[in-house]
């Protein structure tokens, strides 16, 4: 499906409520009032169904376990899917989305906001242009405080916005993973805290910290505590810091930051729109969701061998 270039105002229809854990629900708390505000959409009626030609967006948001099935019906059905993390809950699935987004030349947008982050749009300019010579480390480092931990544990919860910004910030597949998995305060099994291990193409390496930690009395429940990246190449260092730029509130239950200016999630929006209207593949794709999803995988896989995991040349 392609939209007329002169007709630039996309209908929405919003596809589930539901999230990882149990009271997450982005549609609500991100998508929903993104749309809204962004002068590219207008947001149908809840019983909009796939049918409906006024309908060009579905903003998926149902179970994990039934989102792959979802992004393909609607992608067969002629429309374009913003799809929030992760897109699905294996490679295998993710891959079945991403071979239909190729097959019907839909937009398929995988939410990996954070790679829209001013901070890290910068930073992947100055890599680029080459200003830390040729990289040879990435050190990320992604924690949440506070806010209730996902039964699926937080790899599959959190792990999929700092291996998106690795990667799009150096180009460069990874080929080796490895990883522990452990539990710190969470109850139950699930793990709250994953430290990998990876190796890319051309030997650059890279290591990630993601989990959630007790709350803390400077963040908000559930906000970001540490969200950084230190780039090191063979002419200097790139330090990133994510949390910055922001004005501080500082209230007597807690602190947070607050943005002036487009959030991530509405950037995230227009790299939708123009994708939409330009009849171009979006960046994030669904093939880079399935890049993350294959890292997480295998992360998986290591941490319960206790050994290295190679991922295949061929794979896509």
């Amino acid at each position: 499906m392609s939209v007329p270039a002169t007709d630039t105002t996309l209908g929405v229809a919003l596809l589930g409520f539901a999230g990882l854990g149990p009271d997450q629900d982005h549609q609500t708390s991100m998508y929903r009032p993104a749309f809204e505000a962004h002068p590219g959409f207008e947001v149908l009626p809840g019983t909009t169904g796939f049918d409906d030609p006024a309908v060009d967006v579905v903003s998926v948001c149902v179970a994990p376990d039934r989102r792959a099935d979802a992004v393909i019906a609607a992608l067969r059905a002629g429309k374009h899917v913003l799809v929030d993390k992760p897109l699905a809950l294996t490679a295998a699935d993710a891959a079945r989305v991403a071979a239909v987004a190729a097959e019907t030349g839909n937009v398929c947008l995988p939410a990996h906001h954070q790679r829209f982050h001013p901070m890290i749009a910068a930073a992947r300019g100055a890599v680029a242009g080459g200003k830390v010579g040729l990289p040879w480390n990435v050190q990320a480092d992604f924690l949440v405080a506070g806010g209730t931990p996902s039964p699926a544990g937080e790899l599959a919860n959190f792990a999929v916005y700092p291996i998106d910004v690795v990667l799009a910030l150096t180009g460069l597949r990874v080929r080796r993973v490895f990883a522990r998995l452990s539990t710190h305060w969470s109850d139950g099994d699930a793990d709250d805290f994953a430290l990998l291990f990876l190796t890319h193409e051309n030997g650059l390496t890279s290591t990630i910290s993601v989990g959630r930690l007790r709350e803390l009395a400077d963040t908000r429940p559930a906000g970001l505590a540490v969200h950084r990246y230190r780039v090191s190449g063979s002419h200097g260092v790139l330090d990133i810091d994510a949390s910055r730029p922001a004005v501080v509130l500082r209230r007597a239950e807690a602190s947070s930051p607050t943005w002036h200016g487009p959030s991530t999630v509405d950037r995230l929006l227009d790299e939708l729109h123009a994708a939409v209207v330009a009849g171009r593949p979006s960046s994030p794709s669904a093939a880079d969701a399935v890049q993350v999803a294959e890292i997480v995988d295998a992360a998986r896989a290591s941490a319960a061998s206790g050994h290295p995991v190679d991922l295949q040349e061929g794979t896509r």
